[in-house]
């Protein structure tokens, strides 16, 4: 029996090698909704494709331009188009979809994810931006509502696969690797002249602008133990990185007698997809992947990060440990400070500054009851955020 598939983020990165691997297992999985931003060219080859009986764009604006590239493309049958939010949430909880891919930029599907948590349905996440700003709002809503949360992500999916191997209280620690990003050995004077064209350089990785950036200052690695905190309930200390340039072994996690477990394969990110989709069986993809070569064994290199030259990472520790609405306010404050830093309106080392300004203005609250809090405080992050690069590019004008 096929099962039903949602993917918001569908003309993303992640949203294209989730229909690579779809494309390969037309047996198991059916395209029943598509989700997309502005890209409506793609969408609707994708539409032309997979035959998805409900697609979304951005706003309404785009819904004449996706069917004028639907007739141009001679499809002929009937498919409803949706917009916005309410597009996506009636996408992610089509009655027919029983796996939401939820790999939208931003906080664009947090939303959707979050009504799609609510319906049972079994989330593959890949917005990292779900768990970090209503981390406690989600797992509480994946217990009422029985619905299963499965990491599209290298990290924890390794994570994911190593608990399998031993119950929760053995574990004394999970360990996060990175590959250290393109600036692993830049001396820290040299920071503040890194070009936007440098940082997306990543060495092993090819993704969007912002994780690309985000894994350049290691505010990806802080990110992702927020999330490891809400997915797999460890306490922040009790969550490490590890830097690992070669990216052969994606995380581990340590036993309390010792003994350490961890996963390796190649990096791509169609492993952790297909994971994701058939848990808890495994799809075979000979042909489609290299196999790891063992002989990178003999070449494996990790060290401590450097949060000196990194100051991202402690930032988001900070902020988890400090909770309420620090985590929220650290990821609206990144993505603002990515921004003006690849519109060359922020240096690269002004990044932290930016995140660190804007945690010192927020009020620590409580827990979030409701998506609008988590919405209010994402928008007056931002807000912040804003008026600090503003500041800081007037004085580095003026300097």
């Amino acid at each position: 029996m096929t099962k039903g598939l949602c993917i918001l983020g569908a003309t993303g990165s992640i949203g294209r090698q989730c229909l690579s691997v779809v494309r390969k297992s037309a047996d198991r999985f059916r395209v029943t909704a598509l989700g997309a931003g502005k890209n409506v060219e793609l969408l609707a080859q994708q539409v032309l494709e997979f035959r998805p009986k409900l697609v979304v764009v951005a706003d309404s604006d785009h819904i004449a331009p996706l069917r004028a590239w639907l007739e141009r493309l001679g499809v002929a049958w009937t498919v409803k188009i949706a917009s916005g939010v309410n597009g996506q949430i009636e996408a992610a909880t089509h009655p027919e979809v029983d796996i939401v891919v939820s790999a939208s930029h931003g906080t664009t599907g947090l939303v959707a994810t979050y009504e799609a948590i609510r319906a049972g349905k079994r989330i593959g996440l890949a917005s990292k931006e779900v768990l970090v700003t209503a981390g406690e709002l989600v797992r509480r809503a994946v217990q009422e509502r029985g619905a299963e949360l499965l990491p599209i992500d290298s990290e924890h999916c390794a994570i994911h696969q190593c608990l399998r191997s031993g119950r929760h209280e053995e574990v004394r620690r999970l360990i996060l690797t990175a590959s250290g990003g393109p600036f692993l050995k830049t001396p820290r004077k040299h920071l503040d002249r890194i070009t936007p064209g440098e940082a997306l350089q990543h060495p092993i990785w090819k993704m969007g602008g912002r994780i690309t950036i985000d894994s350049a200052t290691l505010m990806n690695k802080g990110l992702e133990i927020i999330e490891a905190h809400w997915l797999f309930g460890f306490p922040c200390d009790q969550i490490d990185v590890v830097i690992h340039p070669e990216s052969a072994v994606h995380s581990m996690i340590e036993f309390r007698d010792g003994s350490v477990m961890a996963q390796m394969s190649v990096p791509d990110m169609r492993l952790p997809i297909s994971y994701a989709l058939n848990y808890p069986d495994r799809l075979a993809m000979d042909g489609e992947l290299p196999r790891l070569d063992l002989n990178v064994l003999s070449r494996m290199r990790f060290a401590a990060p450097d949060t000196r030259r990194f100051p991202c990472l402690d930032l988001a520790r900070q902020a988890l440990r400090s909770g309420g609405s620090m985590p929220c306010a650290l990821n609206a404050a990144d993505e603002i400070a990515v921004e003006a830093f690849l519109a060359e309106r922020l240096r690269f080392s002004d990044i932290p500054r930016v995140i660190e300004r804007v945690l010192e203005q927020t009020t620590q609250a409580g827990a979030f009851t409701s998506l609008e809090d988590v919405l209010s405080c994402d928008h007056e992050a931002r807000d912040r955020a804003r008026e600090v690069v503003t500041r800081l590019a007037r004085r580095r004008g003026s300097g």
